[in-house]
């Protein structure tokens, strides 16, 4: 399980190399999600939690507050949610999600990085199953113990609660993410280290040497295209 929280770290650091891309990432998931409910986090689940998660990447309040005005401005833009599933060098397997304003487009640019890179595109579910959906949420200035009993007087049920370096994370149901949060909100923390739905690999691979390169130049590529929101995979990718 330990693995589980580096591979999360990777993802968070990853926006050091971008800053103003993964501003751009979370400003179209908010308006997004502002758009199909209430321009309301209080009213509206979906857009309190991109809110959540943008708050763990530092995402500046105007820029949140940027796209949440621009949808209650009925602008006509219109996106779509898409899942691609591939396979990278030496068996290893890709998880991509992408929101789009043009769907040929981004299926050409996403196809374009796996055949790059050794790899290839698979049909729907030909991955995923290999996955289980989490939601991943971390605090700090807490121990595991004292994690376990502020969620169990909450009556919130979790599948794991892990200590990793100065923060405790606990694995839960992606039923569970707002329950886990007004569990620790209740208890007074407010600010989370990480705040995620994510895909965790049921197992992970090693790379070495080329096929290792490869698909770190797989990874590059995904990243490279603006539609993409969020890249899961099986590889360890080490400290």
């Amino acid at each position: 399980m330990g693995r589980k929280w580096n591979n999360i770290k990777e993802k968070k650091a990853s926006k050091d190399m971008n800053t103003s891309r993964i501003y751009a990432r979370f400003g179209k998931e908010i308006y997004v999600a502002a758009k199909r409910g209430e321009p309301n986090p209080e009213s509206n689940q979906a857009l309190k939690f991109v809110i959540e998660r943008a708050k763990t990447y530092s995402v500046p309040k105007h820029i949140i507050d940027k796209a949440i005005d621009k949808a209650k401005g009925g602008s006509d833009e219109t996106f779509d949610e898409l899942r691609y599933e591939g396979f990278g060098p030496n068996g290893s397997m890709v998880i991509v999600d992408a929101l789009t304003n043009n769907v040929n487009r981004t299926a050409s640019e996403v196809r374009s990085a796996f055949t790059k890179s050794g790899g290839n595109m698979g049909v729907t579910g030909s991955v995923s199953y290999m996955f289980d959906a989490t939601a991943v949420i971390g605090v700090e200035g807490k121990t595991s113990d004292e994690v376990l009993e502020l969620l169990m007087e909450a009556d919130v049920d979790v599948r794991d609660i892990i200590e990793e370096e100065e923060a405790v994370i606990v694995y839960a149901e992606p039923d569970q993410f707002h329950a886990v949060q007004e569990a620790f909100k209740s208890a007074g923390i407010t600010e989370f280290s990480v705040a995620e739905l994510t895909m965790l690999p049921q197992n992970e691979i090693e790379l070495s040497g080329d096929g290792l390169a490869q698909f770190e130049k797989l990874l590059e590529k995904l990243e490279d295209v603006d539609d993409v929101q969020q890249v899961y995979h099986n590889v360890d990718l080490g400290e």
